[in-house]
């Protein structure tokens, strides 16, 4: 039986192969990857190190054995069809008669276009009659705390959510949860609603920054069009621009607050705060 983490080198899939190899043997472990040279460490601890692509079904076919607890973690390619991308990995396992499917989701109160392959995604998992395990992920706060540049560079954080909150929490913590639900036993068709204990706004985003920086920064609140201009002008694509913009106007309606607590319970800890993802970005 083997634990088995497909996009395994993408943020969220390393994470959850480095906490595996604290829990167990690496031997056990198999790294899903489009690119092996990126898992090449991995593969040097005793990982075994599997290559297909999501975008290649029959890549995947013999891929898993029966028994094998799978983690489907949810491609970023969004103009790629997605829901086709990830029922390559369902009908894959499915045919092997894996032991628990496990996939990385999106909160189920959310309604912004961004969680419309996810639904998707879902319903075909449970049309395949697999055991499974939901984990609606709410945001992480890498989103906002990996690139604070243009923050500090115009004294702005510039948003699209109003006075709206959200519950998120950082990468390592959904990774654990991730974990615990790969090696722990009774999570068969159970969904887990995650996000982070303590629900924020941006205005508090840019005090939080202000402390840190010392510098005085504000919340600039703008139109959902203005935010999707602003992350068209830094480069970004259109479509993807319209994405982010209206998971902004979610933020505003409370759509990615989540409180059902599933998060630390799960891992059995607090999750991170915010003040201590912003530290981490503002070190680089």
């Amino acid at each position: 039986m083997s634990i088995v983490v497909t996009g395994a080198t993408g943020h969220l899939g390393r994470l959850v192969v480095e906490q595996l190899l604290e829990k167990v043997p690496a031997e056990q472990v198999t790294a899903v990857v489009r690119t092996p040279e990126k898992a090449a460490d991995l593969a040097e601890r005793g990982v075994r190190v599997a290559v297909a692509d999501y975008n290649a079904p029959e890549t995947f076919d013999g891929l898993f054995a029966a028994g094998d607890k799978v983690l489907l973690v949810s491609g970023n390619e969004f103009d790629k069809g997605r829901v086709q991308q990830h029922r390559a990995v369902i009908d894959a396992a499915k045919a092997a008669g894996v032991a628990l499917l496990a996939y990385t989701s999106a909160p189920g109160s959310l309604k912004a276009s961004l969680a419309d392959d996810h639904r998707g995604t879902e319903e075909a998992l449970l049309a395949s009659g697999l055991p499974y395990t939901l984990l609606r992920n709410g945001w992480y706060h890498e989103n906002y705390t990996e690139n604070l540049a243009p923050a500090l560079e115009h004294r702005a954080v510039v948003h699209a959510a109003g006075a709206g909150r959200l519950s998120s929490a950082s990468r390592a913590d959904y990774a654990a949860a991730a974990v615990a639900v790969l090696t722990g036993e009774g999570h068969e068709n159970k969904t887990y609603e995650l996000g982070g204990d303590e629900a924020w706004g941006f205005a508090e985003f840019a005090a939080e920054l202000s402390r840190q920086t010392g510098e005085e920064i504000v919340y600039r609140d703008v139109s959902v069009e203005e935010f999707q201009a602003v992350l068209t002008g830094a480069g970004l694509p259109e479509a993807f621009a319209a994405i982010l913009a209206g998971v902004d106007a979610s933020i505003e309606k409370g759509e990615l607050v989540v409180d059902s607590g599933d998060l630390s319970r799960l891992t059995g800890r607090p999750t991170t705060p915010l003040a201590e993802a912003i530290r981490a970005g503002l070190k680089g």
